[in-house]
């Protein structure tokens, strides 16, 4: 039989150990780590002021159990794992049960492979992240293994010959012997430099051997080294550099609402910024703005190191933690040295601070909008506020939003995206090539929107395919004029039409001089900024990738010194438009074999996108 609560009260002994609240159902409600478990325990009894989520707890309970500890580390841990495996209601985070998957080093194998797993071991392997980004972390895998050709099975497929990896340049055959251990073992020590964010010297080691092999004129031994150090390159533009170059930090920026918190760590290593992980916790119960900020971040500090196999020496927080006296020696323990937990006003760190702090804000939208979608009674209130602002005739649950992107009239585009139930639909979107202005034109937003109107609208009434319930145009009078007069040729003049104007948030009706102005804290008018900034995006990166298809045919073409066979040649050698645009000067006088000034014409002709972009 279990104990009454004031008998359990009476017995708390006054040493360190975690709790656990009950209720009457017999589930954990939630669970706690004290260094005195008297004390900490009978505070949430007596009387006084508790915030709304504690009077709420206290009411449940009726039933606790403790479990003492030898020190308060282990109590943190302890808490940790329980949380974990039980999710009490009011444990406000550690309670996301997703399993991030990590990059796995097996150094426990005499040749050890590259694996993305879910789980860490206790294997003597080497596991970086989490990473929650798993398309990010497929791209990542696919280019470390253009750089580090290990081994990918665990068993040889064959007895008597290497596989297809081998044949490929994906693999250096050690399950027949075509690799000694000492030159494999070197390759997985440049591997984890570069995962901890260490890539100077090979860097610089590859430049140096691809160098060798051009004046030995062994091109194809060089170009395979040009794939690495183009591979090598695209994972240094993820990394910036941010600090100081000797320092390793962890930064975490924070950001919450009623419907939950958002997390974001951005991991500097010798000063780069090598890594951008965010974490998200909804609140299904709206309490999360109630706890107080140094709790959230001890909460997450014990969720992330418990199951992060590395701990830098300076972490980087909004706040001090709750419990930041336990915290410090559970980290330095973990690292083996003394770990800071820095909270900067100003200088490099603040303003890396605020950097992350701006990407959890950002990622706090997204829950936002997650959680709005997740209740369709809620979704259905956004609609019909929408509805009632606009006077539509029905909720607008299908909405098609339109824009126009172009640089100096040059390769206009538009962009049509669709969002279904407030949610965007990316399988709905479609995108236009202009037509009507051609090459040297002067640019013309309004004869543009009218041709990606017409041409969207005559598809769907060809194919007798659903209408949308509302039309936004990214502009005022003038883009709307044109739209509105488009849809009246095509019978479709009923369809609810407005423009939105980027300066002051100006919804225009068709017919009205006056503008519907809405709040800014009106989720209506959010959810019609997400749409035309949504559309706005998928235009300018259709317009990108135009701009970068017509390079080959055209300003590859117009570079002094390049003829047909030189730019067969060049696309030979570095394979695509990509492999060219990365490529440096030095790439191309030496593996193009091209003069200096004809090289020099032609970097220059391939970067100059990049100047117009900023």
């Amino acid at each position: 039989m279990h104990e009454t609560l004031p008998e359990s009260l009476a017995q708390l002994p006054t040493l360190p150990g975690v709790y656990l609240y009950y209720g009457a159902d017999g589930q954990i409600l939630y669970v706690g780590k004290a260094i005195n478990l008297r004390s900490r325990v009978r505070s949430y009894f007596q009387n006084g002021a508790k915030t709304p989520k504690t009077a709420m707890l206290v009411s449940h309970i009726v039933r606790m159990e403790t479990i003492v500890t030898d020190t308060e580390v282990e109590a943190l841990i302890l808490e940790a794992t329980l949380i974990k495996q039980h999710l009490p209601h009011y444990n406000i985070l550690l309670k996301d049960d997703k399993q991030y998957p990590y990059l796995k080093v097996t150094l426990n194998e005499a040749f050890p492979r590259l694996l993305i797993v879910r789980r860490r071991q206790q294997d003597n392997a080497r596991y970086y992240g989490p990473f929650t980004d798993t398309g990010a972390l497929y791209e990542l895998m696919e280019l470390l293994e253009t750089l580090f050709p290990l081994r990918k099975k665990h068993r040889p497929p064959n007895v008597d010959r290497p596989c297809l990896n081998y044949h490929i340049g994906r693999c250096l055959g050690p399950c027949q012997n075509l690799v000694d251990k000492t030159t494999y073992r070197l390759m997985v020590d440049d591997l984890c430099s570069v995962l901890n964010g260490r890539t100077a010297e090979l860097e610089k080691r590859l430049k140096q051997q691809m160098q060798a092999a051009a004046e030995a004129l062994h091109f194809e031994y060089a170009g395979r080294l040009r794939d690495q150090l183009a591979a090598l390159d695209k994972l240094l533009q993820r990394q910036k550099v941010v600090a100081d170059p000797d320092t390793d930090q962890d930064v975490i920026g924070l950001a919450r609402c009623p419907e939950g918190v958002s997390v974001q760590v951005f991991q500097v290593r010798l000063g780069k910024l090598i890594g951008r992980y965010g974490f998200s916790y909804p609140s299904d119960n709206g309490v999360a703005t109630e706890v107080p900020l140094p709790e959230l971040i001890g909460a997450f500090l014990q969720e992330y190191y418990v199951q992060c196999p590395y701990v830098p020496s300076q972490i980087v927080l909004p706040d001090h933690p709750t419990d930041e006296a336990i915290l410090v020696p559970w980290l330095s323990g973990k690292r083996g040295k003394a770990v800071q937990l820095l909270v900067p006003q100003r200088g490099a760190k603040a303003e890396i601070l605020g950097m992350a702090t701006r990407n959890a804000q950002l990622g706090l939208d997204r829950l936002k909008l997650q959680a709005l979608s997740r209740s369709r009674s809620a979704g259905d209130s956004l609609l019909a506020e929408l509805a009632a602002a606009l006077q539509l005739p029905r909720l607008p649950r299908h909405i098609e939003g339109f824009d126009i992107s172009t640089l100096h009239g040059n390769q206009t585009v538009a962009s049509m995206v669709c969002f279904k139930d407030g949610v965007a639909s990316k399988a709905d979107y479609r995108k236009f090539k202009i037509r009507a202005i051609r090459p040297g034109m002067e640019s013309n937003d309004f004869a543009s929107m009218n041709e990606a109107v017409r041409r969207r609208y005559t598809r769907l009434l060809a194919e007798k395919k659903p209408l949308p319930d509302l039309i936004l145009i990214d502009g005022g009078k003038g883009q709307l004029g044109e739209a509105i007069r488009v849809l009246r040729e095509l019978g479709l003049g009923d369809l609810p039409v407005f423009g939105l104007a980027k300066q002051r948030e100006e919804l225009f009706r068709p017919g009205e001089s006056q503008p519907i102005v809405l709040p800014h804290s009106s989720q209506a008018l959010q959810l019609l900024q997400r749409v035309r900034d949504e559309a706005h995006r998928f235009a300018v990166s259709f317009h990108r990738q135009l701009r970068g298809k017509r390079f080959v045919s055209s300003e590859l073409d117009r570079v002094a010194g390049i003829g047909p066979a030189r730019k067969k040649q060049l696309l030979n050698r570095f394979e695509s438009v990509e492999g060219l645009r990365h490529a440096s000067l030095e790439d191309l006088i030496l593996l193009g074999q091209l003069p200096k000034p004809v090289a020099e014409g032609l970097y220059r002709a391939m970067h100059a996108d990049e100047r117009a972009d900023s």
